[in-house]
C-alpha cells in the first residue's frame, strides 16, 4: 500500500506562512520524479480502476433518477451533476498535486491533502487541521466499509433471485451472503492496485455488458412521451441530484489511484484519465436514465433490471451479470479503507508479523463486516445517510474549501471568480448535506419506528 507522510505544523515545509508562489525553488521540486512507488499502475491501469470505482449498480438506479427529475431535466441535469462532480475530482487533485510540489511532499492522500493544506492556511484555522484529517478518514472508512455491507446484500440478493428461480431451490439470502463471503474473502487479501487491474477489468466489461443487455430490452419496449413528467417537482428535485452524485461518486479512489500512477501527470488534462473517464461514465448513465424512464414511466424501479421481463433468461441475466460485477470490484472497494487503517497500524507491528497482521485484519473486518449484514439486513437508509453525508461533505464541500484555503488570500482570479466559484459549489455541498440527511432520517424512522 501507498504511504504518505504524517505531518504536523513543525514538520511541514508549507507551514512557514508559505502561500501559493511563494517559494523560489518551487519549480525545482516535482513530487511525480521523487514519488517512488514498487509496483505502480499504469495510464490504462487507472481509467479501468477509476472507471470501477464509479461504475457499479448506481447506473441501474438511473431511470428513478430521471423518474424524479424528468425525461428533460434529467438528462441535461444528470450530464451537469457529472460535470460538477468532475470539476470536484479535478480541484482536490490539482490542490493535493500543487501541494506535493509546495511542500516537497511525494505524494499525499486525501485526509493528508486536508492537513497540509490547512497547516499551510490563515493561522486560526491550523489548529484544526489534525481534526479536519482524522474525520476525512472516518467519513471515508465508513462510508466504504457500509458500502461493502450493501455491496453482499445486493449479491446475495441477485444470486438467491436468479439461482432460486432458474433451479428451482429455496435457500434463504443468509445462505448466499454465507456463500459469496468466501470468494469474497480472497478478492479482499489483493493489498497492490496494480494486481487490482484485471478483476476491475473484468467487473468493468460484466457491468458493461449487463448495461448493453439492458438497453436492447429498453429499446425493444414502443416509446411514448406522453405520460412522462419533463421537469421535476420542487420535492423531488434534491432526491434526483443525491441518485446521480452518489450513482457516479467514487472521490474516496481518486487519490490512492493517482499516488499508484506510474505517470501520475496524465491523470488530469483536457485528454487526461480523469476526463476520459468523466466522458465515459456520463454517457453510460445518460443513456441508461433516459430510455429507463421513457420505457417505464412511473413504474420505474429502484433498479432498472427489476423492470425487465421475469420469464426471460436474457433479462435475468442482467442481475447475475451486475451481482459477479459488484464482486470483482469489492478488492479495489475494500482498498481505500484498508490503506486507512493500516497507514494507522503498521508502525506498532513488528516487520516480520506486517504480513500475518494484514492477513488476519482483512479477514476479521470482512467477518464482522458480514455478521453485520447478517443482523441488520436493512441497511440501505444508513448507507444513504452516509453516502448523503459524504456526497455533501467529501465529494464537493471539502474540495471547494481546501481550494479556498490553498489559494487564500490573493490567488483567485480576476474579480475573485475562483472564490465566487467556490463559494457556490459550498452552498451546493450544504444543499446536498441538508435534504440527503432529511430524506435519510425519515427513510430510518420509517423502517425501523
Amino acid at each position: 500500500m501507498q504511504s504518505y507522510p504524517t505531518l504536523t505544523s513543525e514538520n511541514n515545509p508549507m507551514s512557514k506562512d508559505t502561500k501559493l508562489g511563494e517559494r523560489q525553488d518551487e519549480e525545482e521540486y516535482d513530487p511525480f520524479v521523487v514519488r517512488q512507488i514498487a509496483k505502480p499502475n499504469s495510464t490504462t491501469g487507472t481509467l479501468i480502476h477509476l472507471i470501477k470505482g464509479s461504475l457499479g449498480t448506481g447506473i441501474m438506479a438511473m431511470p428513478m433518477a430521471f423518474r424524479n427529475g424528468g425525461l428533460l431535466f434529467g438528462l441535461i441535469g444528470s450530464v451537469g451533476i457529472c460535470f460538477i462532480y468532475y470539476h470536484c475530482v479535478h480541484l482536490l487533485v490539482d490542490t493535493s498535486q500543487k501541494a506535493c510540489k509546495l511542500g516537497r511532499i511525494p505524494a499525499l492522500g486525501f485526509s493528508e491533502t486536508a492537513e497540509a493544506v490547512i497547516i499551510s492556511g490563515p493561522a486560526p484555522f491550523k489548529r484544526y487541521a489534525s481534526f479536519v484529517k482524522n474525520y476525512i478518514d472516518f467519513m471515508l472508512v465508513v462510508q466504504s466499509l457500509l458500502m461493502l455491507c450493501l455491496f453482499q446484500i445486493f449479491i446475495a440478493s441477485s444470486l438467491r433471485d436468479v439461482v432460486n428461480n432458474q433451479q428451482q431451490l429455496e435457500w434463504s439470502t443468509l445462505t448466499y451472503i454465507i456463500l459469496v463471503t468466501i470468494p469474497i474473502a480472497c478478492i479482499t487479501q489483493v493489498r497492490v492496485l496494480k494486481y487490482l487491474v484485471p478483476f476491475s477489468a473484468l467487473a468493468n466489461t460484466l457491468m458493461i455488458t449487463a448495461f448493453i443487455i439492458t438497453l436492447y430490452f429498453l429499446l425493444s419496449v414502443r416509446i411514448s412521451l406522453s405520460d412522462k413528467a419533463f421537469w421535476p417537482e420542487w420535492s423531488k428535485l434534491p432526491t434526483f441530484i443525491s441518485t446521480v452524485l452518489f450513482a457516479i461518486s467514487g472521490i474516496r479512489y481518486v487519490l490512492p489511484i493517482e499516488n499508484s500512477m506510474k505517470h501520475p501527470q496524465h491523470f488530469l488534462g483536457s485528454c487526461g484519465v480523469l476526463t476520459k473517464a468523466t466522458i465515459f461514465l456520463t454517457f453510460l448513465y445518460a443513456i441508461t436514465g433516459f430510455f429507463g424512464y421513457i420505457c417505464y414511466g412511473e413504474n420505474t424501479k429502484a433498479s432498472v433490471t427489476l423492470n425487465l421481463p421475469s420469464d426471460s433468461r436474457l433479462a435475468e441475466s442482467t442481475r447475475l451479470l451486475a451481482a459477479i460485477a459488484v464482486l470483482f470490484s469489492l478488492g479495489i472497494s475494500y482498498y481505500v479503507p484498508m490503506d486507512i487503517i493500516w497507514r494507522r497500524l503498521k508502525h506498532k507491528v513488528p516487520t516480520e508479523r506486517k504480513n500475518v497482521t494484514q492477513i488476519s485484519l482483512r479477514f476479521g473486518i470482512l467477518i464482522a463486516l458480514t455478521a453485520v449484514t447478517i443482523g441488520v439486513p436493512k441497511l440501505e437508509p444508513f448507507v444513504g445517510l452516509v453516502g448523503s453525508v459524504c456526497s455533501g461533505k467529501l465529494v464537493v464541500l471539502v474540495p471547494a474549501v481546501l481550494d479556498v484555503v490553498f489559494r487564500w488570500p490573493n490567488n483567485f482570479g480576476p474579480y475573485r471568480w475562483r472564490l465566487v466559484k467556490d463559494c457556490l459549489l459550498g452552498l451546493f455541498g450544504l444543499f446536498l448535506l441538508l435534504t440527503g440527511t432529511v430524506d435519510s432520517v425519515k427513510n430510518i424512522i420509517a423502517i425501523y419506528l
